[in-house]
């Protein structure tokens, strides 16, 4: 299984921005689509981002784009997540994930990965 973990998390103010990393250990991340995604209280797990290891192509959720970017550090063998103009709407557990099989294009469904980190939480309130 591969193994992530993602730091970042915090309390924020409506309009603030964070940015999330997801390091990964014991294999080289750039191999393998990475999603990120969050969970509410009482909601199902959502994707938010993810980025493809076949053409490093990106995708997001109607709900972050222009306001959430995902991007890669290979040297550093993490993903982040830049996320801007921060909502209340946007707290949640977020999660960064990867998909096992190498080499495949990234999609927004949770279904399609098998490696997940412990997550860490984003409050976004006043």
């Amino acid at each position: 299984q591969l193994r992530l973990v993602e730091s970042g998390g915090a309390l924020v103010q409506p309009g603030g921005s964070l940015r999330l990393s997801c390091a990964a250990s014991g294999f080289t991340l750039d191999y393998y689509a990475i999603g990120w995604f969050r969970q509410a209280p009482g909601k199902e797990r959502e994707g938010v981002s993810c980025v493809s290891s076949s053409d490093g192509s990106t995708y997001y959720a109607d709900s972050v784009k222009g306001r959430f970017t995902i991007s890669r550090d290979n040297a550093k063998n993490t993903v982040y997540l830049q996320m801007n103009s921060l909502k209340p709407e946007d707290t949640a557990v977020y999660y960064c994930a990867a998909d096992s099989i190498l080499f495949r294009r990234c999609v927004l469904h949770p279904s399609r990965y098998d490696s997940w980190g412990q997550g860490t939480q984003v409050t976004v309130s006043s």
